[in-house]
């Protein structure tokens, strides 16, 4: 038996020693995550978060998976990037001769939030780019391991599990943190505020893609026993009508995660 833990980042896992785990199976992790815990594996699908991973040097010590990226030469740098954006965040480059990029165009009225978190609205217009210069890492493309070398496009969560069943071959897989609703009228997630996630008031993300993408890869791998592991009350908890069909997929309650992986 090989277990994997996906974990999201959905306030249902606060307070879970996520490191138990780890004596248990492969630990996937998303985004954020890294900034409270190593997970074996981090899947990153967002380019704001990813920049910021390999900047602090996170990647360069673990295994990561980001989407889109693609190594460019050092002799790109001046033509794609010099004098084409307002702002430019970048690591040092030392003696990089390769880069990532990811730009992006910032126009309308956007929330900002000051360091006494508080916020703000502010009309903004501008160009950015991140620019990660590249080292001896632990990165892999997520396109790699796609399906005819093209990204399927999923959210970082069910990601995670894709990544876990492809390179992973587990026999049980335990979605934990994967909250898919708000038990309010705001936004779940456990690093809301900070940087790269919408301010504690945002309302909730619509689930509707999320629930589909981990539809299909439940019937992807029908071998594959899926766990979710909900808290034991409230709208995370419910059972969904759309996977009720899926014979590998049993609901268990957080507070039987322990006795379950014993």
């Amino acid at each position: 038996m090989t277990n994997a833990f996906l974990i999201g980042n959905g306030e249902s896992r606060k307070g879970l020693d996520l490191n138990k785990l780890q004596s248990k199976g492969k630990v996937l992790g998303c985004n954020a995550i890294y900034r409270d815990f190593t997970p074996d594996v981090l899947i990153s699908v967002d380019h704001g978060i990813m920049h910021e991973i390999y900047h602090n040097g996170y990647a360069l010590k673990n295994e990561c998976w980001f989407r889109d990226w693609n190594k460019l030469p050092a002799m790109m740098y001046e033509p794609l990037v010099e004098g084409q954006f307002d702002k430019v965040y970048q690591n040092e480059r030392g003696e990089s001769q390769e880069f990532v990029m990811h730009g992006s165009n910032m126009t309308g009225e956007a929330t900002i939030m000051r360091e006494d978190k508080t916020t703000y609205k502010k009309n903004v217009n501008q160009s950015v780019c991140k620019i990660s210069w590249i080292k001896d890492d632990g990165v892999f493309d997520l396109n790699s391991i796609m399906p005819n070398g093209i990204d399927i496009g999923w959210a970082s969560g069910s990601m995670c599990g894709f990544v876990a069943c492809k390179t992973l071959n587990p026999t049980h897989v335990y979605l934990i943190g994967q909250d898919l609703v708000s038990e309010t009228d705001s936004v779940n997630n456990m690093y809301k505020g900070s940087s790269y996630y919408k301010v504690p008031e945002a309302k909730p993300v619509p689930p509707n893609q999320w629930i589909q993408q981990w539809l299909t890869l439940f019937n992807d791998y029908p071998d594959v026993k899926f766990f979710k592991v909900n808290p034991t009350e409230g709208k995370a908890s419910q059972k969904l009508n759309e996977w009720k069909m899926c014979k590998n997929l049993t609901y268990i309650k957080l507070s039987e995660l322990d006795e379950h992986i014993k």
